[in-house]
Order: structure tokens, then C-alpha cells, then sequence
């Protein structure tokens, strides 16, 4: 008697897209500076008196704006550099190169620097991008099909 896993099919092409948009995502965190809400300095005149529980200035909004910010980024960037520390060197390697840098370099850059052929470049990467989507469990799978009995 054999034990049989009924296991969720992976939805490749879906979880590549998901994988390429938290790359991007880590890029885009990583080139902001800390402090880019910048509080207004327009006058605003209420007859309501300031609640001592919410922030009354524009001021004190943007700092706490820029406080919740900058801990859900710093978050989202450490999440991250662990999970591409949990791969294998080649892998780390062609990641960094490929989408972590500042300077974005395409594909066929990343390959000649990596000295590999483009064949192994993309099986690499295919390979990098499903063990970063478990290791940020982001992965996505293929809905069930529902037979009509």
C-alpha cells in the first residue's frame, strides 16, 4: 500500500510574474530616500477642538506616516536579503546582479558577466525564482479543476 499526496499544481508563469514584481518592489525600496513625505506647510483652521489621541498637525501626520514607512520598509528589505542569502551561491549571484543592484543590467549582461551560457543562465534563474517564492511564501498555484459528475 503506497501513500498517495494529492499536491497543489505550481502556476509557473504567475509565480514568476509575482517573484519579478517583489524584485521590483525591493529596487524601488531601496532607492528611496527615508524621508520623502515631507509634511505640508498649508494652514488649516478647524473649529474642532484636536483630539489628544490622533495627530491635530500635518506635521505630526507625516512623521507618523513616515515612522509606519519606514519599519514596513526596512521589514520588506531584510525579509528579503534573507531569502536571497538562503540560495545557492550562482543563484545569489545572478539575483543581485540581475535585479538587486542599483544600475538595472538586462539578461544577456548578467550571463556574459556570469561567464555562463544563456541556456544555463535561464534554468538558473527559473531555479532562484521558485526558491525565492517559497522562501517569501509568494508562490502561486493553479486552481483546482472542478469535474462536473
Amino acid at each position: 500500500m503506497q501513500l498517495h499526496f494529492d499536491l497543489p499544481e505550481i502556476d509557473r508563469d504567475a509565480t514568476k510574474k509575482v517573484v519579478e514584481s517583489i524584485l521590483e518592489k525591493y529596487r524601488l525600496y531601496s532607492l528611496q530616500l527615508s524621508l520623502d513625505k515631507l509634511p505640508s506647510v498649508t494652514a488649516k483652521y478647524t473649529l474642532v477642538p484636536p483630539s489628544p489621541s490622533l495627530p491635530s498637525s500635518s506635521t505630526e501626520t507625516a512623521a507618523l506616516a513616515n515612522v509606519d514607512y519606514e519599519r514596513e520598509r526596512a521589514k520588506f528589505i531584510e525579509v528579503m536579503l534573507r531569502a536571497v542569502n538562503r540560495l545557492s551561491n550562482e543563484e545569489r549571484k545572478l539575483i543581485i546582479l540581475r535585479y538587486l543592484e542599483e544600475n538595472e543590467e538586462f539578461d544577456y549582461q548578467v550571463y556574459a558577466k556570469l561567464n555562463i551560457s544563456e541556456r544555463q543562465y535561464y534554468r538558473l534563474k527559473a531555479r532562484a525564482f521558485y526558491k525565492l517564492a517559497f522562501a517569501l511564501k509568494i508562490e502561486v498555484y493553479k486552481e483546482k479543476e472542478v469535474s462536473a459528475s
